[in-house]
């Protein structure tokens, strides 16, 4: 099947200078912010896309809590079919879970209140609501120390709870209750989310789409729920699931202090968007009639909108402008050159073929969960066998290139990969692994001794660096 694309046209015609373009992807690139992709709508059509290298168009990327605002789509189809209503209680969907007699806070929240992130808990629930298989059961059970509605706290378990209540609704998955409702009408082939040990999807977080996909998703909204002439989701429902309900930080200077909706989050300058962690973003513009898709590995996800703001804002206006053949022509090379390099260092260390297939014994127990590490060099590559409880994972590590494999080292599952290697200096040997439908980028570099190896790993999100690990040769 061909997926349905979104129309293509050159920004100029569309009112997007192709100057601010090229302004924001040097600034990405000045300020080191490691962007996976980015797709600009503007009045429907996509007036610039590009993906850093090894990054590619047909890849689906993880959303991480991007997925909330595909959640909160469903509940308001379920409102819509007569299924649900918002102030429906949560513990009435579940009477074997809840507690006998419900305390208050609990007896008062609804799903109004697990959409807004206005549960009345003063922490996210997740990590004591999966300490085991039942989530719903464990999520009930917690504690609720405010009223529900009247303070603001980020709780990817409330969305949890709302894929939990949909499926007890319609019998089905969240993911298989959105296929022929949203996804396929939107030409979104491929989606994937992560269950919990109960089969009910995390809603949260863990879906998986491509660029595309999230910029077809918010062009849906910026048109309020209708597509090629089709009503997906009602007006009511974008007009209400996109306005604040509920007031988040007292800074007004960011974007995470814009106030909250039903799973979403406003911003600046009369937009709003759904994110992720790490730098996951939907950005609905309607001031500007605009759709901006990101996917990315960054710690700190604010200075992408504000380069948004600075730079892609300015260059929107509202009629057509003249055709710029040379800013135009500037903007495809700058777009079409977009790469993230493997780290290249030469020459190749004199010491290959003296550790080469050397099986290392890793001290015990170590931070990365090793037993052992082995590395074959070969003319064009480098063999990484990592040994774990799981048993053994062998990469492929194309030398100072990407090289293209799969692996579930460190993952959940097997994941696709690009990985290179190469000599930091004459013992020091660095891997590179980019898990490129993640936002997870791992570096580990192998300091070689007399017998030895140091192995140092870090992360480019998340808990970035381990302590090291020492490892001998045996004899």
């Amino acid at each position: 099947m061909t997926v349905q694309q979104l129309p293509r046209s050159t920004p100029e015609l569309q009112g997007m200078a192709s100057g601010a373009v090229a302004s924001f992807l040097k600034a990405v690139q000045d300020r080191g912010l490691e962007l996976h992709s980015f797709m600009l709508v503007r009045h429907g059509h996509v007036v610039a896309e590009g993906w850093w290298r090894p990054y590619a168009p047909e890849r689906p990327h993880m959303l991480f809590s991007l997925s909330k605002s595909f959640t909160s789509s469903a509940i308001g189809l379920l409102v819509e079919e007569g299924r649900l209503s918002l102030d429906d209680r949560v513990v009435s969907f579940f009477p074997e879970e809840a507690p006998a007699e419900p305390p208050p806070h609990l007896a008062a929240m609804t799903v109004r209140h697990l959409l807004m992130m206005g549960t009345g808990h003063a922490e996210d629930t997740t990590a004591r609501m999966t300490e085991s298989g039942n989530w719903v059961h464990g999520f009930l059970q917690l504690p609720v120390e405010h009223e529900p509605g009247t303070r603001f706290v980020y709780n990817s378990g409330a969305t949890y709870m709302l894929s939990a209540i949909l499926q007890k609704v319609t019998g089905t998955t969240l993911l298989a209750y959105l296929q022929p409702r949203l996804l396929e009408p939107l030409g979104i082939e491929g989606a994937t989310w992560e269950s919990c040990p109960r089969g009910i999807h995390v809603g949260g977080w863990g879906m998986k789409i491509r660029t595309e996909d999230i910029a077809k998703f918010g062009q849906l909204y910026l048109q309020k729920g209708l597509w090629n002439g089709r009503r997906l989701l009602s007006e009511a429902w974008v007009e209400e699931a996109t306005s604040k309900h509920i007031s988040n930080e007292p800074n007004k200077n960011i974007d995470w202090a814009q106030g909250y909706g039903y799973q979403f989050w406003r911003c600046r300058h009369g937009a709003y968007r759904g994110d992720g962690a790490f730098g996951q973003y939907c950005v609905v513009m309607p001031e500007q009639d605009a759709v901006i898709a990101i996917t990315s590995g960054l710690g700190d996800m604010q200075p992408v909108l504000d380069e948004i703001w600075e730079r892609l804002l300015p260059g929107m206006k509202s009629e057509p402008l003249p055709q710029d053949e040379a800013a135009c022509a500037a903007l495809g090379e700058a777009l079409e050159r977009l790469s993230l390099e493997p780290p290249r260092h030469e020459p190749a260390a004199e010491l290959e073929q003296a550790v080469s297939g050397t099986v290392y014994e890793l001290e015990q127990p170590n931070s990365a969960q090793l037993l052992t590490i082995a590395v074959q060099f070969l003319e064009d590559r480098a063999v990484v066998r990592f040994r774990n409880e799981q048993g053994e994972h062998a990469v492929d590590f194309g030398r100072n290139e990407w090289l293209e494999g799969t692996s579930a080292l460190w993952m959940r599952d097997d994941q696709p990969l690009h990985a290179s290697m190469t000599w930091r200096d004459a013992t020091t040997l660095v891997l590179t692994v980019r898990y490129v439908e993640t936002p997870f980028c791992l570096t580990a570099e192998c300091a070689f001794g007399d017998g030895s190896v140091l192995l140092t790993a870090r992360r480019n999100v998340g808990n970035r660096e381990a302590e090291p690990i020492q490892g001998k040769a045996p004899g």
